[in-house]
């Protein structure tokens, strides 16, 4: 019956996205792009109808999707779940069909505002995702506001430009490596603001399950390369 409930394909992404502060639908949308509007309101209906989510408005009348008692019991057993994934899937298998936009929305999500240097200030970031065309993305941070993640240039003076390729800036976030191995190879370029280079890892958290301890054959794996 749990199975049932949970089974749904996106059912388990929309919590977690939801989970990380996601509230309102174009939000939501953004954390799971490989899901079409029309099957996302559906998918929500169906929460909301389970008990998993409650729709109400907010202080300007928007609607917003916030997860129920019932739903953030289920938290830790999902959490539990990608722990899993995390410690015993080969990294070559999670970094297939990589997704820039679903990156940076949710790097976007883990700039920790207090830690940067300037509190106003533009990161551009330049994703070489070959075979494909480089694509471009800018954070933009200021004080008392959410990070906002544009992909078109917003005409400001850009403080630190990341350039780097997908697969390296993916393997860094998610924990597969560091930062500082993939700058050391080149993978990863920084230029800028000095002191914003040298406190990359501070402002910038990694997913929260990159401190995953990985199982004993992937840490093999990695050892050996």
């Amino acid at each position: 019956m749990a199975a049932s409930l949970l089974e749904p394909r996106w059912t388990m992404l929309l919590l977690c996205e939801m989970w990380s502060g996601s509230t309102r639908f174009n939000e939501i949308q953004r954390g799971v792009p490989g899901m079409s509007p029309g099957l996302l309101s559906k998918r929500l209906k169906e929460m909301e109808a389970n008990g998993l989510v409650a729709r109400q408005a907010d202080s300007q009348g928007r609607a917003e999707y916030l997860t129920t008692a019932l739903a953030d019991e289920l938290e830790p057993l999902i959490r539990g779940l990608g722990e899993w994934a995390h410690r015993n899937i080969d990294c070559e298998v999670s970094l297939q069909n990589l997704d820039a936009r679903l990156l940076m929305w949710k790097i976007r999500g883990k700039i920790d505002r207090l830690q940067l240097p300037k509190p106003k200030c533009v990161i551009q970031f330049v994703l070489n995702d070959a075979p494909n065309e480089t694509a471009n993305y800018w954070l933009v941070a200021k004080p008392g506001e959410e990070t906002d993640l544009c992909y078109t240039d917003p005409k400001f003076d850009v403080d630190l430009f990341v350039v780097c390729e997908l697969r390296a800036l993916t393997s860094a976030w998610m924990g597969h490596t560091t930062f500082e191995k993939e700058i050391d190879a080149g993978r990863i370029t920084l230029t800028g603001h000095d002191l914003m280079e040298r406190t990359l890892t501070k402002w910038l958290m990694r997913s929260s399950f990159a401190e995953v301890s990985k199982g004993a054959d992937e840490e093999r794996h990695r050892a050996a390369v």
